[in-house]
């Protein structure tokens, strides 16, 4: 009988640690969109610093990796940034060469 209790107990620890480990829990990150472009997924309250930043970005006229758009409120879709001061979603140091991305300001037709 103790046995069988024994059995009984070491397999529902097994699944429950199967079960758990099968989980996926979601992160706050943005992924990537299909095409592998990091440029895409970042949108939103955007703060412009010296150094410190999470990407450089360098401004185009064409052949840019995202089209974006400066908005004052909303921005919560690809190409829609909004300058903030803090609580930024992302920190961007603007450069002229060795950028992450590039991006091109437009009034329309943001994203990529």
């Amino acid at each position: 009988m103790k046995t069988k209790q024994l059995i009984i107990g070491a397999t529902m620890l097994t699944l429950g640690i199967i079960g758990l480990t099968s989980f996926q829990s979601e992160t706050s990150e943005k992924d990537t969109d299909k095409s592998g472009n990091t440029a895409c997924e970042v949108y939103g309250e955007i703060k412009i610093v010296d150094y410190g930043e999470d990407y450089k970005v360098k401004i185009v006229d064409y052949g840019e990796d995202v089209k974006v758009k400066w908005v004052d409120y909303g921005a919560d879709d690809k190409g829609e940034w909004k300058e903030v001061d803090y609580s930024e979603d992302y920190k961007i140091k603007w450069v002229d060469y060795g950028e992450d991305f590039s991006i091109k300001e437009v009034d329309y037709g943001e994203g990529c």
